[in-house]
């Protein structure tokens, strides 16, 4: 497969999706790797109750606010995908949690 074009050399919609495919592959690469990060505290972790710390929660979404706002993102909006990404996965880690321990 050939690199995509960089967004400020894309002259086609179809240059466009071959690149939104492409980042698409990476984040979901990046995703597997963040949620095996799941797996690990589900397995440290001794207490289920200890899964969902909403004083992490704040700082993780307010670290990639702050990363967003430096590159020009819109801070906000990017909070809310972390926010969903985030919920996610302390449901999957609850699972995870549940799962080692039956």
């Amino acid at each position: 497969m050939t690199q995509a074009k960089l967004p400020q050399d894309c002259e086609t919609m179809l240059d466009v999706r071959a690149g939104v495919d492409q980042v698409d592959k990476e984040l979901v690469a990046l995703l597997v790797r963040r949620f095996g990060y799941m797996d690990a505290a589900a397995r440290i972790k001794p207490h289920r109750d200890a899964v969902r710390d909403e004083a992490r929660k704040t700082q993780v979404i307010d670290n990639v606010a702050r990363e967003a706002a430096v590159l020009g993102l819109d801070a906000q909006r990017i909070s809310a995908v972390w926010n969903e990404l985030v919920e996610q996965s302390i449901a999957y880690e609850l699972g995870r949690w549940d799962a080692t321990r039956v």
